[in-house]
């Protein structure tokens, strides 16, 4: 993996494929939730970028993507072109920090205490198999709220995520979330196979786009009229569902990072 953070690419300008981005999804579409990308996967990601500008877009902070798809020696902002954690919310181009939004500035911290007592209680009220730490993780730009812990193994995740999909705890949740506070103006998105996302309208995946489309107003900038985005979550109420089916996105629905590979080898010739 050395040999790609050491890679010369050529600028965004000069990628051969022109005027083009292709975005990813992270987890269950690069690599499995909280597991190192696999080095095949990476290794394509780097023949991609030498022909097309490159991005990922994730719910999760920049420290969980750094896990996922860097090493302690090379940074993830540097083996991507655009990295959007938070749905973009923190975001860098080439290396280098974007403009940040706060979603505790916000919403008011009066508003978001009453807002999490809710959650702690509803969490703590719920008969589910297992429980573990971490119910809710507070973020830049959003917060992340999960049933079972975000502490929870491997091992407890996969029996989780089986046990909601049969059970349906997180859609319950949000549907709780939404009948007790209806007029707050919060977005609930899920994703992953344990927790959602709680954060303002219209700080969906879609934000990321802004930065994108400001590309061609920055110096030696790329007007990128083709934007692809590549993730598992496409159907509605998914975390990627906006992104996917935003008018500005050509999306591609994939059903797990094996998926995403074939896929991707197959449109851009890799």
């Amino acid at each position: 993996m050395a040999t790609i953070g050491a890679t010369v690419l050529p600028p965004l300008a000069e990628r051969p494929i022109k005027n083009t981005v292709v975005l990813f999804d992270v987890d269950n579409t690069l690599t499995v939730p909280r597991i190192p990308a696999k080095p095949e996967m990476l290794q394509l990601l780097s023949a991609l970028r030498h022909k097309v500008a490159m991005g990922f877009v994730g719910g999760s902070d920049l420290a969980k993507q750094q896990e996922q798809l860097g090493t302690p020696e090379i940074p993830v902002t540097t083996l991507f072109d655009f990295c959007f954690s938070e749905n973009g919310l923190t975001a860098y181009r080439m290396g280098q920090p974007l403009a940040s939004h706060s979603f505790i500035s916000w919403l008011g911290e009066d508003k978001y205490k009453k807002f999490v007592r809710f959650i702690l209680h509803y969490v703590a009220d719920l008969d589910i198999p297992v429980k573990r730490g971490t119910f809710v993780e507070f973020r830049n730009g959003m917060i992340n709220v999960s049933p079972i812990g975000r502490n929870a193994s491997v091992q407890e995740r996969n029996e989780y995520q089986r046990y909601d999909l049969e059970h349906k705890v997180r859609e319950k949740f949000i549907e709780a979330l939404k009948k007790e506070f209806p007029d707050i103006g919060l977005t609930y998105s899920i994703g992953g196979q344990i927790s959602f996302d709680v954060f303002p309208q219209g700080w969906n995946k879609t934000y990321c786009l802004q930065h994108i489309e400001n590309e061609k107003n920055l110096r030696g900038g790329v007007d990128y009229t083709t934007i692809h985005f590549f993730g598992d979550k496409s159907f509605e109420g998914g975390n990627d569902y906006e992104i996917y089916a935003d008018k500005r996105t050509v999306g591609h629905s994939v059903e797990s990072p094996e998926d995403c590979y074939r896929q991707l080898k197959k449109l851009f010739d890799l």
